[in-house]
This record gives structure tokens, C-alpha cells and sequence, in this order.
């Protein structure tokens, strides 16, 4: 990638990472739903991995909209945090139960913030350049991210207590 030529190409740029950061997650959101014990975590976390999708699709469809060829680009930070999730929830992660679920909960919390980020910077962009209905698809994302977040940092009230019993 070269260094962006103007505020339409930042914008697309950070579309396109989000399409690899949504790619990412969604690949290790697999193997930690097959890892995870609680049923309510195991569920939302296939509820995430379906809304990934869903944002993964409106992504491509704004970068395409923007004149864009659709393609991503990798994303470095989500890459980092989804090595880390696998660290710890996987290649060094405790026996099923409810030490594994606290630290899914956990990872995911951390790639959830970033997609957090990033889709309110894309929409912040959005705005910007008077893409008012891009905006409004990448607030909507960002919202329905950010509910998943709030629903596991409940769950995780209940999944912190149990671990704390193991």
C-alpha cells in the first residue's frame, strides 16, 4: 500500500483493513466457539461470527461503492490480537470450562474493541465526506458490535464467578 493520496483514499483504506480485520476474527471466533463450555457464550459467539458476516458484506459493498476494486488489506493489528487469542485460548489455554470461557471472553472483548475503532472511524470518515448513508450502515455496525460487547462483559459476570470456583 502506498501513502494515501487523499481523504477518500484513508477512508478506503480503512475499509479494506477492516475487511481483513473481519476476516481474522471470524476465522478464530470459529475454533473458539468449538472451545467454548458455557451454552449462552457458545451461542454469541456464532450470533458474532453471523454479524461479522453481515459487516463483512456492507464493508465490501461501501469499498465497491467508492469506485474501490474490492480487495483488503491486511490488517496488522487485528493480527496481533488474534495470534494473542490463540495463545491463550488455544495453543496455551487451560481444559475446558470456565477458565477457557473467561479468557474467550476476554479476547474477544479485545478484537470487539478494535472493530469497535474501527468501524467508528470509518464512519467518522464517512461523515466527513459526506457519505451520509455509509455513515449510517457503519454507525449501525458500530452499534451492533458494541451491544455484543455489552452482552459479554455480562456474560462474563457469571463465566469470572464460575472460574473463580474452579
Amino acid at each position: 500500500m502506498s501513502a494515501p493520496e487523499d481523504f477518500d483514499e484513508i477512508y478506503t483504506d480503512e475499509l479494506k483493513d477492516l475487511w481483513s480485520a473481519n476476516d481474522q476474527m471470524n476465522r478464530v471466533i470459529k475454533k473458539l466457539t468449538a472451545k467454548a463450555s458455557a451454552p449462552e457464550l457458545k451461542e454469541m459467539l456464532q450470533k458474532s461470527h453471523d454479524g461479522i458476516e453481515k459487516h463483512t458484506g456492507i464493508v465490501k459493498e461501501l469499498i465497491v461503492a467508492a469506485g474501490e476494486k474490492a480487495s483488503k488489506e491486511h490488517c496488522k493489528g487485528m493480527e496481533g490480537l488474534v495470534a494473542e487469542a490463540t495463545k491463550h485460548c488455544i495453543e496455551e489455554a487451560p481444559k475446558k470450562g470456565p477458565l477457557l470461557d473467561a479468557l474467550i471472553i476476554a479476547q474477544y472483548q479485545r478484537m470487539t474493541h478494535y472493530g469497535i475503532a474501527g468501524f467508528g472511524t470509518a464512519a467518522a470518515y464517512a461523515k466527513a465526506l459526506g457519505k451520509s448513508d455509509d455513515a449510517k450502515k457503519l454507525k449501525d455496525a458500530t452499534k451492533e458490535i458494541y451491544g455484543g460487547d455489552e452482552y459479554m462483559s455480562r456474560l462474563s459476570e457469571t463465566v469470572n464467578a464460575d472460574a473463580e470456583d474452579a
